[in-house]
């Protein structure tokens, strides 16, 4: 999650400290839509996996708790993407 942690720092110039797993991202301003897609492209990057838009839901990046599970885990779009 360093890369992702750094990531948000990198955007939030004023953020002190670290981001806690449970934070809301997005109601707290540290991810929004004009760096959304920017984002997405950081997943994509560190998971070497193609996240599908249709395919998640807001939610899946609320927390850096549920981005790991839902893009990092290994548990994540790979075994979505096996279901299908």
């Amino acid at each position: 999650m360093d890369p992702v942690s750094a990531w948000l720092h990198e955007k939030n110039p004023g953020l002190q400290g670290s981001i806690e797993p449970d934070e809301d991202l997005i109601e707290a301003r540290l991810i929004d839509s004009m760096d959304f897609l920017e984002f997405v492209d950081l997943l994509e990057e560190i998971s070497g996996t193609t996240i599908d838009l249709q395919e998640v839901t807001i939610d899946d990046f609320r927390t850096l708790d549920r981005v790991r599970q839902r893009f990092l885990s290994g548990s994540g779009l790979a075994s979505h993407a096996a279901q299908a």
